[in-house]
């Protein structure tokens, strides 16, 4: 494995290497201190300091509970110590195979004559004999059966630092993709704003035009959802909001992910898009779908038709807008509707795009035959490859991620975040991680053919929030 790659995450990671090697310090830099089970700090903890020799079985009794606690939950677990000992690295792979968790091992290759130079100039240096004997451990190692060997090369900084960099400036290229070739639109589900709504909108959206988002999306619904918030939470109608964030001066795309095809019929949908892409100079899409949620319905006197008549009504619905939308006046008769006329001013200024959200088979097939793209979650990606194979149609992906701004705000995060879930469960479940981390993942939905993200947090509450994504899109 290369310096440049990524540590799987969560894992067990073992580091190796002699004493001045620098294991603690690459440790610190990349981990949380919780994350991090060191010898030294239990010998404090047991006996009368981290050098205080005479604890070390009673220490690493404590170590060994540690870690298989930490593994039993699906944690990351850092096991700082020598490394050197071939029993115990045995002992902590299995342990790692028995929590079902990827096992590194993280080898220290500093040379020889660093490690004695740091040895010296210790309070309590490691006896001279002792070291040489660790370097010549070091250099006799069997690491065969890890799944990672990753080898920390003797730079004068840490190996992964450049990886982990932010980027000074995030402003994307002028069609607002970022580096990775993606278009991200900011999706906005919640709505925390206090006491002064238009203003808090208004600094989402101006923040998401700064930081380069290619878009803004409300989700439509008429009920907040229970994967979002709370039912008496504010959840407003979002092409009455859209026409407040019109008149903002941005250049973000605006428009709904998704419209279901039950709330309204599909005319009036599509004189709200042609009146909003006036508002914005060419800027509305649309998102429409089936609808899922039949208690909404239920509270606003909604018709809630089965999956396969909603379905069917997603096709009809495109084929109205299209036919509204196109030049002229006349009459209009397809293969799902038929108008005795097709008057819709003002007339859209640009063709606005129509993204089908959902997975099904039948959806996707609509979507390959009348949408310009299709939505996902990005576990469907390859099944929406396969329907639109062939056609123009885009791929989307909606992703729910945790964003921290390092290692230890992403944790705080997801402790804030997961609720009942345990935390490796829910860290894993949301792709929890750093922008950095973020953008490895977001590079390799690129690379599967991904056109745009919407991206959706769990924990926005404003403006700064926004700023705080800003890196994904460098």
């Amino acid at each position: 494995m290369t310096t440049a790659d990524r540590l799987p995450d969560p894992a067990l990671v073992v580091l190796v290497g002699a004493s001045g090697s620098g294991k603690s310090t690459w440790a610190r830099e990349r981990y949380r201190r919780d994350e991090i089970v060191s010898s030294d700090d239990l010998r404090g903890v047991v006996g009368s300091g981290p050098h205080d020799l005479g604890a070390s079985d009673d220490a690493f009794a404590i170590l060994e509970q540690v870690v298989d606690a930490r593994l039993g939950r699906g944690l990351t677990t850092v096991v700082d110590t020598l490394g050197l000992d071939d029993v115990r690295r045995a002992r902590w792979l299995a342990a790692a195979r028995a929590a079902g968790l990827p096992a590194v091992a993280v080898l220290l290759e500093t040379p020889d004559e660093v490690c004695r130079a740091r040895n010296r100039e210790r309070d309590r240096p490691v006896p001279a004999p002792a070291l040489a004997g660790q370097l010549r451990k070091v250099r006799a190692l069997d690491l065969a059966g890890w799944d990672v060997v990753h080898r920390v090369a003797p730079t004068g900084r840490g190996p992964d630092v450049a990886s982990e960099r932010v980027l000074a400036d995030p402003t994307p290229p002028a069609d607002r993709r970022s580096s990775q070739g993606l278009r991200f639109v900011l999706q906005v589900g919640r709505f925390p704003w206090g006491e002064d709504p238009a203003a808090w909108l208004a600094g989402v959206a101006r923040a998401a035009d700064d930081a380069g988002f290619a878009g803004l999306a409300l989700m439509d619904h008429l009920v907040q959802i229970p994967q979002v918030a709370r039912a008496w939470e504010p959840i407003p109608e979002p092409w009455v909001t859209l026409g407040l964030l019109a008149g903002l001066d941005t250049g973000l795309e605006l428009g709904t992910l998704v419209t279901p095809v039950t709330f309204r019929p599909a005319g009036v949908t599509a004189k709200a898009a042609a009146t909003l892409d006036v508002l914005t100079g060419g800027r509305a899409f649309v998102g429409i779908g089936a609808g899922w949620w039949e208690r909404e319905h239920a509270a606003y006197g909604l018709p809630f038709p089965a999956p396969r008549e909603r379905v069917r009504d997603v096709a009809a619905a495109i084929e109205t807008m299209r036919a509204l939308w196109a030049p002229g006046t006349g009459a209009y008769d397809g293969s799902s509707v038929s108008l005795p006329e097709t008057t819709c001013y003002p007339r859209p200024v640009h063709d606005i795009p129509v993204v089908v959200g959902g997975s099904g088979p039948q959806l996707l097939r609509t979507a390959a035959r009348l949408a310009d793209a299709v939505n996902v979650r990005t576990e469907h990606v390859e099944r929406a490859r396969a329907a639109v194979e062939g056609t123009d149609v885009r791929i989307t992906v909606l992703d729910l991620p945790v964003v921290g701004r390092d290692r230890e705000d992403t944790w705080a995060r997801v402790e804030r975040l997961r609720g009942g879930t345990a935390a490796s469960a829910y860290a894993r479940r949301t792709n929890a991680g750093t922008p950095v981390e973020q953008r490895d993942r977001y590079g390799a939905l690129a690379d599967r053919g991904v056109d745009t993200v919407f991206l959706a947090v769990g924990d926005l509450e404003g403006p700064d929030d926004v700023e705080r994504l800003a890196p994904l899109l460098a």
